[in-house]
């Protein structure tokens, strides 16, 4: 069995936990091996996108998204405060999120830029609510915005689910080890 341990040392894993009781560091923990040990999580990758005041899609690629509630039916995400598309989507106070399908890292690299027509070549739509949702997903998100707090150089983003669609059949685009992997699921 494998020896667990904490930052003041061995860990038993059967003992009582303190919830309360100080959590001693032993240093700063290191920004590379922070991505290297978390980059060991598979994420899905999303669009979070939509209609900004000039009538034109502002979206950004996700991968820090998940459900948070069933009643009331919640979603989160984490944007990052240097974010120059969140303003525009956030100001709009609805959007989407399109699950991208393994076929789709085309779009996730168009909307992973900077700059100011993320969407040139990509196959969107706008939803009843508002929302842009990316043609081809393996399945879209309308959302209306609840909450945005800050953590650390981050947002979190709460918003209440509207709609829901998905198609049937297809993979998921995932991210892998700081790389783009496919998950064969349909």
């Amino acid at each position: 069995m494998e020896r667990l341990t904490g930052p003041t040392g061995p860990v038993d894993p059967t003992g009582p936990v303190d919830p309360t009781g100080p959590v001693a560091l032993a240093g700063p923990v290191d920004p590379a091996a922070f991505r290297e040990v978390l980059g060991a999580f598979a994420s899905g990758i999303t669009v979070v996108a939509a209609l900004a005041d000039d009538g034109r899609p502002a979206g950004l690629a996700c991968q820090s998204f998940a459900s948070l509630s069933l009643d009331p039916p919640l979603v989160l995400l984490c944007v990052g405060k240097a974010s120059s598309s969140w303003p525009r989507v956030s100001a709009a106070g609805r959007f989407g999120v399109s699950i991208l399908a393994e076929e789709q890292r085309a779009v996730c690299e168009a909307l992973g830029r900077r700059g100011e027509d993320k969407f040139a070549g990509v196959d969107w739509e706008l939803s009843a609510h508002g929302a842009v949702r990316v043609r081809g997903a393996l399945a879209t998100v309308d959302c209306a915005l609840e909450a945005v707090h800050e953590a650390g150089d981050h947002y979190l983003v709460t918003a209440r689910v509207l709609e829901l669609t998905a198609r049937d059949g297809g993979s998921p685009l995932l991210y892998y080890r700081s790389d783009y992997a496919t998950g064969a699921f349909g």
